[in-house]
């Protein structure tokens, strides 16, 4: 169950099946993204592949010496360009694989079009998906709500998406999913009839324990994507923003050319692929010892260079040397970064109220804690109407609410009418009326015997005491307790086992937060295998986005349709 090795080996098996001799890689917006966060250029580079081309580009050079590995969504547009290709072919020989199902027609249409005959190869290899860790994958989608009901070409989108993961890690799952919500119905449903269509490519060999797909609703937590982070990876997208692996340095104070855009890559940055998830605190220390480590092994300007042994030393040391220097700078540059905006937005005072808000249920102290940041003057515009939001959706029917008189808080401050408008669609998106879950006020005994304890207990870290929904959900799932009522099966029959192959779904994105939650229940529930997956995954501000497009308007995400045989992978 790990979605970047699936990612890896398919993008692996297609450029050894095209032989040895110099190659180039075809591909479109989408799958370049899919290749750029599983291998880096120089990965490639190793297996003979020398060019990196869009098939929409239009001045591509004719390269006869060169043999195309095509890469690319069966998109309409897609097939239309590789029928022109094949028309007028630029390379020798063509290898082309489809990173989903392709309608028959369409194979047709690119046999017709092969006149010159230097098609050798054409497979589907599903890998239709960003696999952004190996037990967290996006579909790099936003704006997929309009109301409570789907924006149509992104369904389909996202049921190609979804059907993709599970081809790739070889699973035919029963599928689960949250009732309150329609969108995940149509989607449960939408998955069901591919797998029942293409029944043939679902033909896996039977486990013991079914697999299970859950479909869920971002809507039903709303309170997470809205809280800043305190361990590495999600902090980063919380404050800088991680796009496919890369961070825009480009407004840094005094930055150099070099570390303008920085790749964070757990597959190939060691530092990275280790303090993940640790917080910052650790990270400090960590940053600190790799600096230290790094003063040691590098190389002394007074070094005599006297021998030819020397110089064979130093040679066969300048490449880790000029790579561990690449390493340290880039990260002390990006922890730099994040302490400054710390210290500069006061996040730390922010982040205490925000936990508070989140977890405790006092309103008294709520309401004072949350009017003293809001008239702070370092408290950005951001942080204060995301404090309001917290506030609006954790005492939304408090008889003693303060909202409106928060909200004129928020203009004294002069905080955007766009921020403050945000407040109100919130609520509309993930207040009370529209939850299927006991998000705020637990209602059953065990639960709240669960909190009473956990107050008793109090708190190791006042910024992490907050848990996503989605831990108590898959608590529930794996001890075999989540509620048929809440969660039905789709279709007659039911897991009578302890699932151990999860695939869970955010519809409208998942966070870095839940994906932290994921891989600490993947290390302390032995025989469970979690893989989390989302429309997109959020931080604060695309979260804001993806509410503004569902309640008001606006624009959705990118699509593209698609149809369907080539030999299947």
């Amino acid at each position: 169950m790990n979605v970047t090795l699936a990612v890896k080996e398919y993008i692996s098996k297609m450029i050894e099946s095209s032989g040895p001799g110099m190659k180039v890689l075809l591909m479109d917006k989408e799958t370049t993204s899919i290749v750029s966060v599983v291998y880096t250029q120089s990965e490639i580079l190793q297996k003979e592949v020398y060019l990196f081309e869009r098939i929409d580009s239009q001045n591509r050079d004719s390269m006869k010496h060169l043999k195309a590995i095509c890469f690319l969504r069966p998109t309409k547009e897609n097939v239309e360009h590789l029928i022109q290709e094949l028309r007028r072919p630029k390379y020798s020989v063509y290898f082309i694989y489809f990173s989903n199902v392709i309608s028959k027609s369409e194979v047709k249409a690119l046999a017709e079009a092969d006149e010159q005959e230097v098609v050798a190869e054409m497979q589907e290899f599903y890998g239709d998906f960003i696999a952004v860790n190996p037990h967290v994958f996006s579909l790099n989608l936003s704006g997929v709500a309009r109301g409570r009901s789907w924006e149509p070409s992104l369904l389909a989108r996202t049921t190609q998406g979804l059907t993709s993961v599970l081809l790739a890690l070889k699973k035919c799952p029963m599928i689960r999913y949250q009732l309150s919500s329609e969108m995940a119905k149509r989607l449960a449903e939408s998955v069901k009839q591919i797998i029942t269509k293409e029944y043939e490519l679902f033909d896996f060999r039977k486990t013991e324990v079914p697999p299970l797909l859950l479909i869920l609703d971002r809507s039903d937590d709303a309170i997470t994507p809205l809280l800043n982070q305190w361990t590495y990876q999600a902090m980063v997208h919380e404050l800088l923003g991680l796009n496919n692996n890369r961070i825009d340095l480009s407004r840094v104070p005094g930055i150099s050319k070099d570390l303008r855009e920085v790749v964070l890559s757990a597959e190939n940055d060691e530092f990275y692929a280790n303090n993940l998830y640790l917080n910052f605190g650790e990270i400090g220390t960590n940053i600190r010892n790799l600096m230290e480590d790094f003063q040691k092994k590098k190389p002394k300007d007074q070094q005599k260079l006297e021998s030819i042994s020397d110089m064979k030393a130093f040679v066969e040391n300048y490449p880790q040397f000029k790579k561990m220097s690449g390493t340290v700078s880039k990260h002390v540059t990006v922890v730099g970064e994040l302490s400054r905006l710390v210290s500069e937005r006061c996040l730390m005072e922010v982040s205490e109220v925000e936990q508070e808000l989140a977890c405790q249920n006092d309103h008294g102290n709520a309401q004072q804690m949350v009017r003293r940041l809001l008239q702070h003057p370092r408290v950005s515009e951001l942080d204060a109407a995301r404090l309001v939001m917290l506030y609006a959706l954790r005492y939304e029917k408090h008889s003693n609410s303060i909202l409106p008189s928060l909200l004129d808080d928020l203009q004294r401050k002069g905080v955007l009418e766009k921020y403050r408008k945000m407040v109100h669609s919130m609520v509309e998106y993930g207040g009370k009326r529209v939850r299927g879950s006991d998000l705020i006020t637990p209602t059953d005994a065990v639960a709240i015997t669960k909190q009473f304890f956990k107050g008793l207990k109090g708190v190791e870290n006042v910024y992490t005491q907050h848990q996503p929904l989605l831990h108590e959900t898959l608590d529930q799932l794996i001890k075999g307790r989540l509620k048929d009522s809440q969660f039905p099966y789709l279709g007659p029959s039911s897991l009578r086992d302890r699932p151990q192959d999860i695939i869970v779904f955010i519809i409208g994105g998942a966070t870095y937060e839940e994906a932290l939650t994921v891989y600490n229940l993947n290390r302390t529930m032995p025989g469970v295998r979690i893989v989390l997956g989302g429309t997109t995954i959020h931080n604060t501000t695309s979260f804001l986005e993806e509410v503004r497009s569902a309640t008001g308007g606006g624009q959705g995400g990118n699509s593209q349709g698609l149809g369907r045989h080539p030999n299947r992978r």
